[in-house]
């Protein structure tokens, strides 16, 4: 490991060099460069993290913490590692300190692997507007956590106004095992379903997508059952035109499957890791077109899939916006 202290970027796009010659890394060996969007408190998660999902899809993994951003200073202190505590894979953990956060693609864009794709995640709380952060102009696929905002079922809503073609979320990434388990079902379903109800709380964003993802696909609306008894979802439930009921119940590690006339089944319904959830979404790198259904009818918007693609950078300087709050304050 390399550590740098109130360097520059080019600096340190001449250590990481000299670091991946020392150890041999191949650059040509790269899936993906991996941008992770970090605050401090959640530096060693997002690092846990990419380690899993790196070993699953070789990178390049440039964590980007930005601080003290209103700040009239500028510091940049930078970690390399090759091989090390991160695993076998390329890392830069860049912390960026006052004016210089505001323009972190001018350290990342030299450290992008060539000739690969990018994707951006935050860990953190997922930015209003994408085209905001030049980190996610440039990729070509963006993945936020609506979990990590205040209120995650209204950011999920603002992805929507926000969404275009690349755009994905670790709330969905999270359901997939309940997908999967209401999708196999339908092998022996002959009735329609009629109806769905989602139990979980009101400010679960898996349940809000879940209800989304049901209202794409079966064209119906699902209810929401508010639960304050569970942290987060905990049943789904389907009604059929003949009268049967499937249910599927969440319990520790599990899922108990009722139907209607027929015995009840226990299922494998496991709680993932983060980095297990982050490797999933790095495996396919083309726009999800069920997930923007899924988005699409949470928020009542339509045709997400069809947007374009590529997103212009809108500047916007968080000093001033501060400054004018305490202007219009005072």
């Amino acid at each position: 490991m390399t550590g740098l202290w109130d360097t520059t970027g080019p600096e340190v796009t001449k250590a990481l060099a000299a670091e991946r010659r020392s150890a041999g890394g191949v650059t040509s060996g790269l899936a993906l460069t991996l941008v992770a969007v970090a605050d401090e408190k959640r530096v060693k998660e997002a690092e846990a993290a990419a380690t899993i999902a790196a070993a699953a899809h070789p990178c390049r993994i440039l964590i980007v913490v930005r601080s003290d951003i209103t700040r009239d200073v500028n510091r940049l202190d930078a970690e390399i590692v090759v091989g090390g505590r991160l695993g076998p894979c390329e890392a830069v953990v860049m912390r960026m300190f006052g004016r210089l956060a505001l323009h972190a693609e001018s350290v990342v864009m030299p450290l992008l692997a060539p000739d690969v794709p990018v994707v951006t995640w935050w860990h953190s709380e997922p930015p209003e507007h994408i085209a905001n952060d030049y980190l996610g102009v440039v990729a070509d696929r963006r993945v936020t956590d609506a979990a990590q905002s205040p209120d995650p079922v209204a950011t999920l809503k603002q992805r929507a106004a926000d969404y275009a073609p690349g755009d994905t979320d670790l709330a969905w990434t999270r359901i997939t095992p309940w997908r999967t388990l209401v999708a196999g079902a339908f092998d022996t379903l002959e009735s329609q379903v009629v109806g769905a109800t989602v139990v979980a709380p009101e400010r679960d964003p898996t349940a809000a997508l879940m209800r989304g993802w049901l209202a794409a696909r079966l064209q119906i609306a699902p209810n929401l059952e508010p639960t304050s008894e569970f942290p987060r979802m905990r049943a789904v439930e389907l009604a059929c035109a003949n009268g049967d009921m499937l249910t599927l119940t969440r319990n520790n590690g599990t899922a108990l499957f009722a139907r209607t006339g027929q015995p009840d089944r226990r299922l494998p319904l496991p709680r993932r890791p983060l980095g297990d959830e982050l490797a999933e979404e790095l495996r396919r790198l083309d726009p999800d077109q069920i997930y923007a259904e899924a988005l699409g009818a949470l928020a009542g918007i339509s045709d997400l899939d069809r947007l374009s693609p590529t997103r212009v950078h809108v500047w916007k300087d968080p000093a001033l916006a501060q400054a004018a709050s305490e202007t219009s304050s005072s």
